[in-house]
C-alpha cells in the first residue's frame, strides 16, 4: 500500500441531523491506485456505525466501490500530478468526489461493446443518482452522488445499460 500525501481520517462536520461524516485523501503523482482508494472507502464505511448512524446498505457500498474505482482509475490514467478522494456521508447521500490536475472535461464515450476500455464513466453514471463535474483553479473534480433513499436492492449490473 502506498502512503498517501495527505490522509484525513473520517470526522463529523456540523451537528444533529445535518452532520456530515467526511474523509479525504490525496496522493502524490504516480502513487495513487484504485485498490488504495477502495481501502479508504471501506475504512470510511466501517466507521459509519461507530458514529451512531445506520450502516450504509451493502449494495450501495458495492456501487460506491465501483464509482471510486472508476473515478480514481480515470484520474490516474488521464491526469498528471496529484489526485484526491473526498467521501462525504450526510443523512441523505454518500458523495464521492475525485479531483485531479487535468483541465480536460471527462468524455462519456458512445456505447461500443467492442471497444476495450472507456466504459468507466458509463458505469459511474449507472450506479449514481447524479454525477457533477466542476472545474477547480487547477484541474477538475467529479462528484458521484448516491442517495441513501434510492432502491439499492438490485445490483449495479442489473441497473447498468448494456453497451
Amino acid at each position: 500500500m502506498i502512503t498517501p500525501l495527505r490522509n484525513q481520517a473520517a470526522h463529523e462536520q456540523g451537528m444533529g441531523e445535518h452532520a456530515t461524516l467526511r474523509s479525504d485523501v490525496a496522493w502524490d503523482s504516480g502513487t495513487a491506485s484504485a485498490a488504495d482508494a477502495r481501502r479508504v472507502l471501506r475504512a470510511f464505511l466501517t466507521r459509519v456505525p461507530l458514529t451512531g448512524r445506520a450502516p450504509v446498505p451493502a449494495l450501495l457500498a458495492v456501487d460506491a466501490e465501483l464509482a471510486v474505482s472508476e473515478l480514481v482509475t480515470n484520474a490516474i490514467r488521464h491526469a498528471p500530478g496529484t489526485c484526491g478522494l473526498v467521501l462525504q456521508l450526510s443523512h441523505s447521500e454518500l458523495a464521492i468526489t475525485v479531483w485531479d490536475t487535468s483541465p480536460d472535461e471527462p468524455v462519456v464515450h458512445k456505447g461500443d461493446r467492442h471497444r476495450i476500455g472507456g466504459h468507466g464513466l458509463h458505469l459511474v453514471h449507472a450506479v449514481s443518482d447524479t454525477v457533477v463535474v466542476a472545474f477547480r483553479t487547477v484541474g477538475k473534480q467529479i462528484t458521484a452522488h448516491l442517495l441513501l433513499t434510492t432502491n439499492h436492492d438490485t445490483s449495479a449490473i442489473d441497473r447498468t445499460v448494456v453497451l
